[in-house]
């Protein structure tokens, strides 16, 4: 048997577990291997047997996908409640949060400055991870088979009635009209992150009142976090209402 086949049992050997807690066998297992290795297993900086670009592609995977369900079972939901549910559902918290159904973090490989990868403060490295596995399945069997993955673990999350059910700009802005405040007025204030994955602050000021300031990955999504947060504040939605939707 060849060298290649042999690296091939081996890992199939280790992932087998993994692959029945995530539904997905794969056909090769070198993908899945560089997303479950942290950067900081790399000896030399031009090293790139990592994560990070699989992370990459697997964040607009995951995006795609999530958008491709919402479009279907939300068929009356404006842009806005969509973007709303949209946001809450790739965020990285919901990403670690189904990294840890799976124990996923039993898998990882990190170097020594990451003995372990559980708990809150690495929660953003299993979030990455678990784009990087979507990428991976991508890869290995097509968007066919990334969409069932997604399908498979993000289903409940989506009909979960936490997720947000109104579009919060057209809240405030009907809010605001009835009490004669005037139009809700938005500004970007900031935008960071590399141009690939940007992130935008931006800041919605009504009449007489003071301003609220929003996070997210697009614009959009960050002035509906504006708006909501005013609601919250104004007593219009309660905090329940915003939790989980910011990241």
């Amino acid at each position: 048997m060849s060298e290649p086949n042999n690296q091939e049992q081996r890992r199939k050997s280790r992932f087998g577990i993994l692959e029945e807690r995530i539904g997905y066998e794969f056909s090769s297992y070198e993908d899945l291997e560089r997303a479950l290795t942290h950067p900081s297993v790399q000896k030399k900086n031009e090293d790139n047997f990592h994560y990070q670009r699989l992370e990459f592609l697997g964040d607009r995977v995951l995006g795609l996908c999530v958008a491709h369900i919402l479009h279907f079972k939300f068929p009356e939901a404006t842009e806005g409640e969509l973007a709303l549910r949209y946001n809450s559902l790739v965020r990285g918290s919901a990403l670690a949060e189904i990294a840890d159904e799976i124990s996923l973090y039993e898998f990882i490989r990190t170097g020594g400055d990451l003995k372990k990868v559980t708990g809150k403060r690495m929660q953003s490295i299993r979030a990455d991870v678990m784009e990087a596995i979507i990428a991976a399945v991508y890869l290995d069997g097509g968007l066919s088979q990334a969409q069932a993955f997604v399908d498979r673990f993000w289903t409940e999350r989506i009909a979960d009635s936490s997720t947000a059910k109104r579009d919060s700009k057209t809240e405030l802005q009907e809010w605001a009209h009835s009490r004669n405040l005037g139009t809700p007025k938005y500004k970007e204030t900031e935008r960071t992150g590399p141009a690939h994955d940007p992130e935008f602050t931006v800041s919605v000021k009504v009449p007489e009142k003071i301003a609220c300031i929003g996070i997210g990955r697009s614009k959009r999504i960050a002035e509906q976090m504006a708006a909501a947060k005013m609601l919250v504040r104004e007593g219009v939605w309660t905090e329940d209402t915003l939790e989980g939707k910011s990241d």
